[in-house]
């Protein structure tokens, strides 16, 4: 049992999980799982007990029903003691306090990355509950987490962004000039990843093909993706395809997982099987997962220890905890696209993202996010060029990117290639060091960093329109 008193009024809380939903942030998702606080005295009240809880708890009780779970018991046989022992005495409000003090030390990289391994899903959660955006960006800027595989993403001064050249009819020709659009304006260091409309394992092992091409053709150092479901991935590795990144929805629970299709088996069998192919050049890291918060909720995998509902985002924190046993290159956070069930508006999306943003990379997740909303959020572009500046400050690893915001095969709305050039260039960022030298070799890079314009008959664009692109697409992308 926990308890605070708020305004002369005592509020209990019968479990962890419980008072780790009422200590939220306001969001719809949580009003609809029915764990939400019921006004703002309780919620303060909530987060004054979360605050006096000893990180040992965490240890100790239950979220989610360790016997029931296979996510919780990876979550703990994972936990690193050693890692955890400098903050092993502390309780949330202390964490809070030792991180925001650590952050301005010389060392703070070197102190929090060694910290990552020994905090759970669960302790970054409720930490994350205590503190303002400020504060999350301020942590989350002194945090280093590095991956690679044909490029490094992660380096302090660096912005990478997952090229998205998605289309309805999966036509190659549309993916082809999308990814030609992209790469003009610098987009595609962290991944040219294409969200199939079809499963079929045919188109998608021709999208791979048609990808792998392109990308050796030109000499691209980047890495590329046909972003379905792990089974078909897998049999396209045996079968021979060129798989560079193996891809995956995961949530923070077995049963949502399960709603997913997916398990630990199927993971494993995918991690060794890329491990297999060795397709890296810099680095290793070779999954790639997607999350969202109210991904576990949307499919009935939300529900925790005696059948309490678990509040969206300490199940989003969980997933990261089941992402970093696999060392991938790459984590995205979908942080508005599922939708204003579970995050109403701008302010929602906004705070969601940092959230993630932070919770990730506090573990020593590769963090990217796909700033977005769905054209029924009440959220519009200036709140996503305000989630876009505040991820940048908080030194985000990546961001997605698509033709001028509007994803035509999802039905969404994300950043497009000119946003990520603006924020690039407002905060001195550059692309992944491999990707830029590649910009500068082929005439797309000027010294300062800026992207040139090119034209449409320039020697850049004239090589990859007539030739790999060109290919890929069937014939000329430009007359």
């Amino acid at each position: 049992m926990y308890a605070a008193t708020v305004g002369g009024h005592r509020y209990t809380f019968d479990s962890l999980a419980t008072l780790l939903g009422v200590a939220s942030p306001e969001r719809s998702g949580d009003q609809l799982a029915g764990c939400a606080a019921h006004s703002d005295a309780e919620r303060a009240a909530a987060q004054r007990a979360l605050s006096e809880v000893p990180l040992t708890r965490f240890l100790t009780e239950d979220v989610v029903d360790r016997d029931a779970d296979d996510v919780t018991r990876l979550i703990l046989a994972d936990h690193d003691r050693a890692a955890f022992a400098p903050v092993s005495g502390l309780s949330v409000g202390g964490l809070r306090d030792w991180l925001l003090s650590t952050c301005v030390r010389p060392d703070a990289a070197q102190v929090l990355t060694a910290l990552a391994p020994g905090l759970t899903p669960e302790m970054a959660a409720a930490v994350s509950k205590l503190m303002t955006i400020g504060d999350m960006i301020a942590v989350s800027s002194a945090l280093r987490v590095v991956t690679a595989f044909r490029s490094t993403i992660g380096l302090p001064g660096t912005l990478a962004t997952r090229l998205q050249p998605n289309d309805p009819t999966d036509d190659p020709t549309a993916v082809a000039a999308e990814t030609l659009d992209g790469l003009l304006m610098g987009s595609g260091d962290a991944v040219i990843g294409v969200n199939p409309a079809s499963d079929s394992p045919g188109t998608v092992r021709a999208l791979l093909d048609a990808l792998d091409d392109m990308r050796s053709g030109a000499q691209i150092p980047t890495q590329t993706c046909v972003l379905t479901h792990i089974t078909t991935t897998i049999d396209l590795m045996d079968a021979g395809a060129p798989v560079d990144l193996a891809f995956q929805s995961i949530a923070g629970t077995q049963a949502a997982n399960d709603g997913f299709g997916v398990n630990l088996a199927m993971l494993n069998e995918a991690s060794a099987a890329g491990a297999e192919l060795a397709r890296g050049t810099v680095g290793d890291n070779m999954m790639y997962f997607e999350t969202g918060q109210g991904s576990a909720l949307s499919s009935g995998g939300h529900l925790g220890v005696g059948g309490r509902p678990v509040d969206q985002q300490t199940l989003e924190v969980r997933a990261y905890g089941l992402a970093r046993h696999y060392r991938p290159l790459l984590l995205n956070t979908v942080v508005g696209f599922i939708g204003p069930e579970y995050l109403y508006d701008g302010r929602q999306i906004i705070r969601a993202g940092i959230e993630d943003n932070f919770c990730g990379r506090l573990l020593g997740v590769p963090m990217g996010v796909d700033v977005c909303y769905t054209n029924h959020a009440e959220a519009g572009p200036d709140d996503m060029s305000t989630l876009l500046t505040l991820l940048v400050a908080a030194r985000t690893g990546y961001v997605i990117c698509v033709p001028g915001t509007d994803d035509i095969m999802l039905g969404y709305q994300s950043l497009s290639f000119h946003d990520v050039l603006a924020a690039r260039r407002v905060a001195g960022l550059r692309p992944a060091p491999e990707f830029e030298a590649w910009l500068e070799a082929v005439g797309l890079m000027g010294r300062d960093g800026g992207i040139l314009d090119v034209g449409t008959t320039g020697p850049a664009i004239t090589a990859l329109a007539h030739g790999p692109m060109a290919a890929l697409a069937g014939g000329s992308l430009v007359g």
